[in-house]
């Protein structure tokens, strides 16, 4: 009598049947003399169970995934975890026993609440950083310098959680692009050292108690605007002569509100005397020479003539009376700013007499082609001016020889007929 082995399963069927033991001699893994129990009907298992046992035995735990690792990661906010707890290194024991538990249990209530009041006085300056600079007044040269040193702990405005910071300097209240410096920039810091010292040319005393200084710390973006950090912002009347005074300041965000005189000024729109510059001059009578020399060393602060937000200046100097083209000179084009250096000297070729009984007339321009030159500002030195115009001309014609240099501010003095107000 043959025994039947029941039909394999087909290939689509996602079980697997287990087929019933067989105790023919034909199967050789039965020997004739092993006495096996009854065989079990045939059972069904799912091919999930399969692997479930023979892989995974026991519970089937979930994956865990990246967020786990990293709770910042969460769309959702979620709760920060706890600060950690400093560890004490050395701990002094007696008899195996710790003697400093009551210690060790005041010091950590201690520590946490410096470390409460510590996130308590967390605020937008310290997470910002601080600045050091330092400032110091020369009046004889009516000079500004103002040294930056150094930041710390700059807060990071880039992906990579650096920065590439750059200081700026503004004087307050000032025109237009005329009193701004800066800074070289340093890439991918948060603790920049600079150690540059940038100087305010034309500062007297009286600017000392009306100007404020802003120094600007800034994020420097090739692709985008530059970003801002944060600023502080020093009275200068608080800066005495001959003082080099060093700060440390905490950086803020103070409103940034355009002033309405650092607006560009259209061309040929008539500007207010305050707003025109500075112009360094000196004046020296050579007696071996017989003649007058007039050197135009530089200017500052110029009123900004162009639509770019600077100018291209020169400087005309005319001796009336006019005594034809020997009297007038012009310096180089300083292109595109507001502090030109031009360090240019003329001569004029006149007696110590003559010289009493005539006007030296300065004026500043801004160079425009193809166009007619807009005048920026003027001055008149000579018998006829006052003040320190005046004084300025005395100097000069007592101390034959000397070279005497004054400041001047610029005004409506020397204006074409079409510039000057009714």
């Amino acid at each position: 009598m043959s025994v039947s082995k029941p039909p394999p399963p087909p290939p689509s069927s996602s079980h697997l049947v287990i087929p019933p033991s067989s105790a023919s001699a034909s199967s050789p893994s039965v020997t004739p003399h092993s006495s096996a129990p009854p065989p079990p009907s045939p059972v069904k298992i799912s091919m999930q169970e399969h692997f479930a046992i023979n892989v995974c035995p026991g519970p089937i735990l979930p994956i865990p995934q990246i967020s786990d690792f990293f709770p910042r990661f969460h769309d959702y906010p979620c709760t920060p975890p706890p600060p950690r707890e400093k560890k004490i290194l050395k701990e002094e024991t007696f008899n195996g026993e710790m003697a400093g538990g009551d210690k060790d249990k005041e010091r950590k209530g201690e520590d946490d609440g410096e470390r409460e009041e510590a996130m308590d006085s967390d605020d937008d300056d310290t997470y910002l950083g601080t600045l050091e600079f330092s400032l110091h007044f020369d009046e004889e040269n009516n000079c500004l310098h103002c040294t930056i040193h150094k930041a710390k702990g700059l807060k990071a405005m880039d992906s990579n959680g650096l920065a590439d910071p750059y200081v700026k300097l503004h004087l307050l209240p000032g025109a237009s692009k005329a009193n701004k410096l800066r800074t070289k920039t340093l890439k991918n810091t948060l603790n920049p050292v600079w150690n540059e010292t940038l100087v305010y040319h034309g500062i007297t005393a009286a600017d000392m108690t009306t100007k404020t200084l802003r120094l600007c710390v800034c994020d420097m973006d090739r692709l985008g605007r530059n970003e801002f950090i944060g600023e502080v912002r020093v009275a200068l009347k608080k800066l005495k002569e001959g003082e080099n005074k060093r700060y440390n300041m905490g950086l803020e965000r103070i409103a940034q509100n355009k002033e309405s005189n650092n607006q560009t000024v259209e061309q040929g729109a008539p500007v207010a005397e305050e707003e025109r510059g500075r112009i360094l001059v000196s004046l020296c009578y050579n007696t071996e020479k017989g003649c007058l020399l007039v050197g135009v060393i530089r200017c500052a602060h110029l009123a900004a003539m162009d639509s770019n937000g600077y100018s291209d200046p020169f400087v005309k100097i005319v001796l009336q009376p006019d005594m034809g083209k020997k009297s007038k000179y012009k310096t180089s084009v300083k292109k595109k700013t507001l502090n030109p250096e031009f360090n240019e000297e003329f001569a004029y070729d006149v007696t110590l007499d003559q010289l009493a009984k005539k006007t030296l007339e300065i004026s500043v321009w801004d160079y425009d082609l193809g166009m007619s030159n807009d005048f920026i500002g003027g001055v008149e030195l000579g018998i006829n001016a006052s003040g320190q115009r005046l004084r300025h001309w005395f100097e000069c014609l007592k101390n034959k020889g000397k070279k005497v240099e004054y400041w001047h501010t610029l005004t409506q003095q020397g204006a074409p007929s079409s510039d000057k107000p009714d």
